[in-house]
């Protein structure tokens, strides 16, 4: 078979692809040829029509090298589309940190890849961008009402607000700023991803402008010398960081390889912040298609728990069905295998590592959403292994499917669609974890013990006292977001498969007033991540030709 790379590829335009949606031109804000923003008036339009049936696309822990949930995702939706059902995919935006870091791109590949893929892996139209500008302008502005009288009466010592920046820069995590004469106060401070950023989140959960510049408002930015929150909207910054966002805020068109629509928006990461694509990004297209295809990042133990308890608790939103995605390296990764040796037939650690999934399907059951196994098809994989992966999905009551969209694009995922479709047509029984009134230590205790199967909690002084604070701010009904590690289900990464009786670190939790979430820090895990010892930056050029090589 003849494999087209993105550039390859022969795309529509973008007004042919929404024409495909029932979006008419005037909706669309176009970026170039092939990339489109949609028009708020569009939401207008739809708003009033039923929705179609939301698929989560999640995924067991994943080995270093991925598991292809993206990838996925996209095939899924292709899939859908190859059987005659109106079908959109919602994802989130790449941040350029894994794609100059560990991971490269984030648009699947193969045929199953979202297009132009490049420019998406890049600076796209400018969101993240945004997104930064916004969040350094707050930061900027704090230590400028400080240097000018600091009427507010802030703290020094107690602002909580730092500054972000779309890059893996481990040498900014703590830094001190105000250094030399004139320069303002001198103070400790520290950088985070913007992926990390509140203002991402922010972005991500609003339902449009007016609930945006509301929730910028709320964003807590330190305490006073009384102790009390300081707010954004104190030191009037809010309207200037609206100005910043207000086309970042309305979400991206772009295709994939065989001409599904995809709605593209936002990009929190899933292990330090919620994982999931815009609220608004997604109503759209469940406005706008029968079946809409969405993913939540890393495994269900992170993503998936995040995109029912914060995305779809807030957003009013009920899932039909999830795709768990599973790969036979990732098996055998979590059941002790290293990772050079992960192309090498090993039937005893498949089946060791299969714990991880059955753990993660009896999470979902928690959940009430069936769910079906994705098997995402390596070359490497034996039909001896692939039987036993089945035949393990089966004993443990689960419908699977062998998914080769990488090779084969919709037309490779058709079985795993007719298992998806015959899913989300049974009755919902959807529900939360946890109940609002629980305190925010009685809900981290219960995603620990109901999710990751730990035993407790060990929650820092720090932790404890925040916490504290939560419960006399009144904010004590707002969900936590949980940080921690992607590789396992406790917060050290090498602690593989479906380990019990172990206890969490929680080492810091932050308030997020204005995403309405409270984010729990787990083990050591940062929210500025660094470059690997070889960053794929250095395998990342552009020919003579202007082609971007090394993007994968």
């Amino acid at each position: 078979m003849t494999f087209r790379c993105g550039r390859e590829a022969k795309m529509k335009s973008i007004v042919e692809i929404a024409k495909s949606a029932g979006i008419e031109e005037q909706h669309l804000e176009l970026y170039g040829k092939y990339k489109a923003k949609l028009s708020v008036e569009l939401w207008e339009q739809v708003k009033d029509r039923p929705n179609g049936k939301l698929i989560l696309v999640t995924a067991m822990n994943p080995n270093p090298a991925g598991a292809g949930k993206t990838l996925t995702t996209i095939g899924l939706s292709q899939s859908l589309n190859h059987l005659g059902k109106k079908t959109m995919a919602a994802l989130r935006e790449p941040s350029l940190g894994p794609c100059m870091g560990i991971k490269g791109g984030a648009t699947g590949s193969g045929q199953a890849q979202i297009l132009p893929a490049d420019e998406i892996n890049l600076h796209f139209t400018g969101d993240i961008h945004a997104i930064t500008a916004a969040h350094n302008l707050l930061a900027a502005m704090i230590d400028n009402h400080i240097f000018h009288g600091n009427p507010r009466g802030l703290n020094p010592k107690k602002i909580v607000w730092k500054r972000a920046m779309d890059m893996n820069d481990r040498a900014l995590r703590n830094i001190v700023v105000g250094l030399g004469e004139g320069n303002g106060m001198t103070r400790e401070d520290g950088f985070m991803i913007t992926t990390a950023s509140e203002i991402m989140a922010i972005l991500c959960l609003s339902e449009n402008l007016a609930d945006l510049r509301e929730r910028l408002n709320q964003i807590i930015i330190g305490y006073d010398f009384n102790d009390q929150p300081v707010r954004a909207e104190e030191i009037n910054a809010v309207d200037a960081m609206c100005v910043l966002l207000k086309e970042a805020i309305k979400p991206n068109l772009v295709q994939t390889i065989e001409g599904t629509p995809v709605i593209i928006h936002g990009g929190p990461f899933a292990n330090i912040a919620h994982g999931c694509s815009s609220v608004i990004g997604t109503k759209m297209a469940l406005k706008l298609a029968d079946y809409v295809v969405t993913e939540a990042g890393f495994g269900a133990d992170l993503g998936a728990e995040k995109f029912f308890d914060i995305k779809c608790r807030k957003a009013g939103l009920t899932p039909s069905a999830a795709v768990v995605v599973i790969t036979v390296r990732s098996l055998k990764y979590n059941g002790g295998v290293k990772v050079p040796d992960l192309a090498v037939e090993n039937l005893s650690a498949l089946e060791k590592g299969f714990e991880n999934v059955k753990r993660h399907l009896e999470n979902l059951q928690k959940f009430g959403v069936p769910a079906v196994v994705a098997i995402n098809h390596f070359a490497t994989d034996t039909q001896a292994e692939i039987d036993a992966v089945i035949a393990l999905c089966q004993a443990a009551g689960a419908e699977a499917a062998l998914s080769k969209v990488w090779a084969e694009g919709g037309a490779g995922g058709v079985e795993l669609a007719e298992k998806v479709i015959r899913a989300a047509e049974l009755p919902s029984s959807f529900r939360f974890l946890y109940e609002e009134n629980l305190s925010i230590k009685d809900k981290i205790e219960t995603v620990v013990k109901e999710v990751y199967r730990g035993s407790g909690v060990v929650f820092s002084p720090l932790a404890l006292k925040t916490m504290q604070k939560v419960e006399e701010m009144g904010m004590s009904h707002l969900p936590v977001c949980m940080a921690k590690t992607p590789y396992s289900f406790t917060d050290r990464a090498d602690l593989l498969g479906a380990p019990v009786d172990f206890s969490i670190q929680v080492s810091e939790v932050r308030i997020s007033a204005g995403a309405g979430f409270i984010v729990a820090l787990t083990g050591s895990l940062v929210t500025m991540p660094g470059l690997p010892k070889k960053p794929a930056a250095e395998s990342l050029y552009v020919d003579e030709d202007g082609q971007v090589i090394g993007l994968s």
